[in-house]
């Protein structure tokens, strides 16, 4: 549907061969085609959604429920996962689901996009099983998602194919699913669709069918001590892989990220898939002359527009065989692994014997790191499916799998339609997890380095004991919500806990209403309890009790997001409880409280001032933290070996007034007040107050003598050693030397010579912005590192846009302005056959437009709107010409 790529079949044989040569088995131990009934699937969603709705239920009262179990409940069947059966196979299948929707600071009120469904068993058969994951996006990507995970199922089961291929069953109905959502008549895909990632257990063989980035992996058992092993089943169809990236150019579309749309980046080379581009802006697909779909997909179900470029439904299909040594299979929305790998993920669910804590861990985990890395969360959506019971002797029934498949591997079966330029081998890989900070959590991070808009902890209006603080660190030890906090973290958190009083009879939470609190119970004890429809109507089920002795706690989903509550919590007794607002838990995560204050500090040093955020906060995670108490010796007569940032209480320094005529000791001058203080030999002492810092030579690897450091009061240190620094940024007195070398050069480069300079003389580095003709961006000579502007109009363009005059007139206006101070100073032009240049005396940052994304602080829109007017007095001085060009002009120049 409006791809130019023509429809072949790869290889041979489709449905045949695999993509070493072994041939792919097609079951068909089933003769009887399923006839698929409505009633049946709508029975079968209605099962999942009476679970979605239920409240665990403990059977073992005395052990009560963990904490784990109690949060994914809410989202899972009353017994927390379900179990079933596999006849043919002998052996059996528990799976857990949790689904959690994402925050989004500008749309507290999005809806989940992410939908799943679970067919158990999937039409007739008690040996067929469906487990699917559907991530929608665009306008209408919660419906599309709806939409396709009940149409997707339909024509699975309608398919004349389903028992003798499900290949090509599969294939088919994704193709169908993806025609009716073009054709309903409510819908608007044309910027809207979902990805599908699906799993037919058929037996002891598995059908896995992708289309887009949502991803299934299954563990394995590999060697004598049974490492557990991630096998991907899937791989994210996105233009990081380089077969997508071909077919979707073959088809016309655009591959650029954001960076290079707004021209920031140079749009000819590809700034994707290394570690300096793993910065959240991946390459998106767009339409020839339009700045649109821009999907981070290649493969969709849906996005009508998208598909005229390439983004097609036709899924990639993998048959896997399932052995003793495959304990687990995972299907999953992107929202889990864009921070987290496919190991990672198998390595957690390894840890649990039950799925529903797992589903629970990996949402929470993700969750985490998406607010650690960004500003907000996606969606994210998790199945679990644990293969229980499976032999050697199960094995044994299917002779023909077993000789083919004696290392199972992901078999790829590619059928008529896939529309790939090249067979799909599994050699390929997912793209490695984020670990960079996006533009969007940078910017925020140095807005509140700036302007001091950080969250503040609350005052606590009780002061807890000593016994109240252990009791609330029993009751959250590893939680999974809060197990990666750091002691800083951790600390804060134990402040912001409030104390609530509570009398019998009190009502906590109600079932229904919404909550914004996570509890603690500190005494007394609470009854659980939920309203469920009965034959003679609504009755209220007592579920089971908290109380402190169970170290209960209470309300974790509340940290995350509003949702109507599953039960109620009353007071039985006289208690208390201890709460944590949902603004404060976010405030402790988004702030990364610790690390910002860590931030401060060393942007506060002058040896690292000139380091990015992004460097600095790569810097504050190798720091590591050191608490002495009041007189103890930090150092003694010892050469330092370390940079001391004080982040709490005083520190008092004895050494020799030689050392101070080191260039590097900057911490220690500023507190010489006399020049008697000074004299060669004498003993000095000083006292460096919290905030301050000492020793920042050492990460130079100089040695500039001994000194004493002890602790005034209870003191806390960060310290950061020359090896950790160098192990994240690299040598800082190679990152110094260049900084001077750059500063030096641009004020004694020699310009004298320029009137014969040659655009091939100089080296294009990085395109800030572009027009229909012309690139501005930095360049510098090929026999230095120095940085000039250089503005370079593309002559055929502007041959073929008449616009030669503009061009001179423009050359004209730059020129005779003179030396301005809203304006850089022209060096030369020059020319060549394919381009025309100016070279300014200048390093411009970006275009005044890529930073409009977000409002200005008050004093940056102070400064950019003073700049303009200022360069609008100076030009109307000295010219009279066009007042929409000069304003464009002057916006640009101010951005620098």
């Amino acid at each position: 549907m409006g791809c130019i790529y023509s429809r072949v079949c790869i290889g041979d044989n489709c449905r045949g061969s695999s993509i070493n040569g072994d041939p792919i088995i097609a079951r068909n131990d089933v003769a009887e085609v399923a006839n698929f009934s409505p009633s049946s699937s709508d029975v079968e969603e209605g099962e999942i959604r009476d679970q979605l709705n239920q409240l665990s239920i403990t059977r073992d009262s005395e052990a009560g429920i963990r904490r784990l179990a109690r949060v994914s409940a809410q989202f899972l069947p009353p017994d927390g996962s379900r179990i079933v059966k596999i006849p043919s196979g002998n052996f059996e299948l528990r799976y857990s689901f949790l689904s959690q929707r994402g925050y989004y600071p500008d749309a507290l009120d999005k809806a989940n996009q992410d939908s799943f469904c679970i067919h158990t068993p999937f039409g007739t058969s008690p040996n067929d099983h469906f487990f699917g994951v559907f991530d929608g996006h665009g306008e209408f990507g919660a419906q599309c998602s709806q939409f396709v995970k009940r149409k997707l199922c339909e024509n699975l089961l309608r398919n004349s194919k389903f028992r003798a291929d499900p290949v090509e069953a599969c294939h088919a109905a994704f193709l169908a699913t993806n025609s009716q959502l073009h054709n309903d008549v409510v819908l608007d895909d044309s910027m809207s669709g979902t990805t599908a990632i699906t799993v037919l257990v058929r037996g002891r063989t598995i059908y896995v069918a992708n289309s887009g980035d949502s991803r299934a992996v299954i563990a394995e058992r590999r060697g004598k001590e049974e490492e557990v092993v991630a096998v991907d089943l899937s791989i994210d169809q996105t233009p990081f892989r380089s077969d997508e990236l071909e077919r979707v150019k073959m088809c016309g579309a655009r591959v650029l990220t954001l960076d290079q749309i707004e021209g920031l980046k140079n749009p000819d080379v590809q700034c994707w898939g290394t570690e300096e581009g793993d910065d959240g802006d991946p390459p998106r697909l767009w339409v020839p002359n339009g700045m649109y779909p821009g999907t981070a997909f290649t493969r969709s179900i849906g996005d009508s527009i998208a598909e005229t470029i390439g983004v097609v439904a036709n899924p990639e299909i993998v048959v896997f065989e399932l052995t003793q040594d495959h304990p687990f299979f995972v299907l999953a929305s992107d929202g889990v692994f864009e921070f987290l790998s496919s190991q990672t993920v198998v390595e957690m669910v390894a840890k649990f014997k039950d799925p529903r804590d797992a589903c629970a861990a990996i949402v929470a985990e993700s969750y985490r790191l998406w607010l650690q890395y960004e500003t907000r969360t996606d969606d994210i959506t998790v199945i679990i499916v644990h293969v229980n019971g499976l032999t050697e002797s199960a094995v044994g029934q299917s002779a023909s799998y077993g000789d083919v498949l004696r290392n199972p591997v992901p078999q790829v079966v590619e059928v008529t339609g896939s529309e790939s330029p090249s067979t799909f081998g599994w050699s390929a890989r997912n793209h490695r997890v984020r670990h960079e900070l996006s533009r969007a959590r940078l910017r925020a991070l140095e807005n509140s380095l700036e302007n001091g808009q950080t969250w503040v902890p609350p005052s606590s209006a009780h002061r807890k004991t000593w016994e109240e603080e252990a009791h609330i660190e029993q009751a959250l030890h590893d939680h999974f919500l809060f197990r990666k906090l750091t002691d800083s973290q951790c600390h804060v958190l134990l402040d912001c806990m409030q104390r609530v009083e509570v009398q019998p009879g009190d009502i906590i939470v109600k079932q229904g209403g919404e909550g914004d609190c996570f509890y603690v119970v500190g005494s007394g004890e609470f009854e659980v309890s939920a309203t469920q429809e009965e034959k003679d109507g609504e009755a209220p089920r007592v579920l089971q009790h908290y109380t402190a002795e169970k170290l209960s706690c209470f309300g974790e989903l509340a940290l995350m997001y509003n949702k109507p509550l599953q039960a109620s919590v009353c007071a039985v007794t006289k208690g208390t409880l201890w709460s944590l607002k949902r603004e404060d838990f976010r405030g402790i995560l988004m702030s990364e409280f610790s690390n910002l204050s860590s931030l401060k500090l060393l942007r506060s040093v002058d040896l690292l001032s000139r380091l990015s955020i992004l460097q600095l906060s790569q810097i504050s995670d190798s720091l590591s933290e050191v608490s002495f108490s009041n007189g103890q010796t930090i150092i003694d007569k010892n050469e330092v070996l370390a940079l001391y940032i004080i982040q709490k209480g005083r520190v008092k320094i004895t050494l020799d007034s030689d050392l101070l005529s080191c260039p590097n000791a900057y911490s220690l001058k500023p507190d010489i007040q006399s020049e008697d203080d000074v004299q060669s030999g004498k003993e000095l002492s000083i006292e460096k107050p919290e905030g301050s810092y000492f020793g920042e030579w050492a990460l130079l690897g100089e040695n500039i003598g001994s000194l004493s450091a002890v602790a005034v009061g209870d003191v806390v240190c960060a310290l950061l050693t020359k090896e950790k620094f160098e192990s994240v940024i690299g040598s800082l007195q190679k990152i110094s030397q260049e900084d001077h070398k750059s500063r030096d050069y641009s004020r004694n480069y020699e310009f004298s010579s320029l009137d014969k300079v040659q655009l091939s003389d100089l080296e294009w580095r990085k395109t800030l912005y572009s027009t229909d003709c012309s690139e501005i961006g930095l360049a510098n000579f090929r026999d230095s590192e120095n940085l000039l502007t250089l503005k370079r109009f593309s002559k055929p363009k502007v041959k073929k846009l008449g616009k030669e005059s503009q061009v001179f007139k423009e050359r004209d206006l730059i020129m005779g302005m003179g030396s301005l101070a809203c304006t850089p100073q022209v060096l030369c032009t020059c020319a060549d056959l394919m381009y025309a240049g100016i070279l300014l005396n200048t390093r411009l940052a970006c275009p005044l437009s890529s930073i409009l994304s977000s409002p200005f602080s008050e004093s940056a829109a102070q400064f950019c709107a003073a700049s303009v007017v200022t360069a609008l007095e100076d030009l109307h001085k000295v010219l009279y010409l066009n007042n929409f060009f000069v304003l464009f002009l002057c916006l640009f120049l101010a951005s620098g």
